[in-house]
């Protein structure tokens, strides 16, 4: 079981479209809570916003990937004018596989961005994309989060933040 994320990442307006390409991706999933807004909040981060214009300006294509409900993520998702896949079931594959079917993408040119180890990494190394990990938006307080987020950090072996190529 490979936890361990190809990349990581302060926050998500931090990576460059030229680390895309770079690393020859071309459609980038990206999970909705914690790394593009707060739980449940209909709003992306003013950041978050500025980094997508970028993004789709740069060429790179994007699509959200959550395991969220469809009520959740589908306006999000417009809102950003975004494709989606919701109920993905990350850690397992198959909300990937959907996703990369409907780009007709292999594994190795598709990243998916989160800020979860246990799913979103899980599922993006299980599926051969590339995974990238971000600090979470929020740190929520609920005792299954805050156990979550000590067992990320035994896995990482180091505390989270920064580049980590």
């Amino acid at each position: 079981m490979k936890l361990v994320p190809d990349f990581q990442f302060e926050r998500i307006d931090r990576i460059d479209p030229g680390f895309f390409a770079r690393q020859n991706i071309r459609l980038v999933a990206l999970d909705v809570d914690n790394t593009l807004t707060t739980h449940d909040n209909p709003e992306p981060d003013a950041r978050v916003l500025e980094w997508l214009a970028k993004m789709k300006q740069a060429g790179i294509k994007l699509a959200v990937l959550s395991n969220n409900k469809e009520e959740r993520v589908a306006p999000f998702a417009a809102r950003l004018g975004l494709g989606h896949q919701s109920r993905a079931g990350k850690p397992l594959t198959g909300g990937l596989k959907r996703l990369a079917q409907r780009y007709r993408l292999p594994p190795e040119q598709i990243a998916l961005i989160g800020d979860q180890i246990f799913t979103d990494i899980w599922c993006a190394n299980r599926f051969g994309a590339v995974s990238i990990l971000v600090e979470p938006m929020y740190l929520e307080d609920m005792p299954f989060f805050k156990l979550k987020r000590r067992l990320e950090r035994l896995v990482l072996g180091r505390p989270r933040g920064g580049e980590h190529p």
